[in-house]
């Protein structure tokens, strides 16, 4: 059985909600397979928004800053942060401007932290997003050492509320754009896979 993340009015999608799902393992499966999510906090009275490596091991998120960063002593005050991964995999061709697209998956999570200070539960978070990117690859590294653990803040955050969303699928053109001269359908959006 699927587990659902809490959402309130603040994090509920309200544009295509159809397209909506607040299932914490779709969230964790993006983490992990994009590796890749943006930060948002308030500092001194100004928005800030910090791209960083995240990962997901079981339904916590994972990250590591220098120790006494900013962002580790406000999570250790207990602030909230807004955590924001996405994915294109797919631009969407239409017959109109105004219908062109994208495929994507994405999430809006809100969060508090804490740092991991067991020696045990650090190396395990790490072994999950090394493994991750080469399986085995933990087995075969050198483990941190004690400097770097202590130069390290791993931060583990935990999802209060938050919204996943996708879309899926080709173009809806309107009924008289369909005999325009003018393809249209998907197109990877990774300029590798042409």
């Amino acid at each position: 059985m699927n587990q659902l993340m809490n959402h309130s009015p603040h994090s509920t999608i309200k544009r295509a909600p159809k397209r909506a799902s607040y299932d914490i393992q779709k969230v964790t499966q993006l983490v992990n397979e994009v590796k890749l999510g943006h930060l948002g906090f308030i500092s001194d009275n100004r928005p800030v928004i910090i791209p960083i490596t995240l990962w997901a091991v079981d339904q916590h998120l994972y990250f590591h800053v220098a120790n006494k960063s900013r962002l580790q002593k406000m999570l250790e005050q207990g602030n909230e942060i807004c955590v924001s991964v996405a994915q294109t995999d797919e631009w969407v061709m239409a017959k109109s401007a105004y219908h062109h697209s994208a495929n994507y998956r994405s999430a809006v999570l809100f969060c508090t932290g804490t740092r991991v200070i067991n020696d045990v539960d650090f190396d395990h978070a790490f072994k999950e997003i090394i493994n991750n990117i080469e399986p085995d690859r933990w087995e075969k590294v050198r483990a941190p050492s004690k400097q770097e653990r202590k130069g390290t803040a791993l931060m583990k955050l935990t999802i209060n509320e938050g919204s996943f969303k996708a879309r899926t699928g080709g173009a809806t053109d309107e009924k008289e754009d369909m005999d325009l001269p003018v393809w249209s359908g998907v197109i990877s959006a990774c300029p590798f896979h042409k």
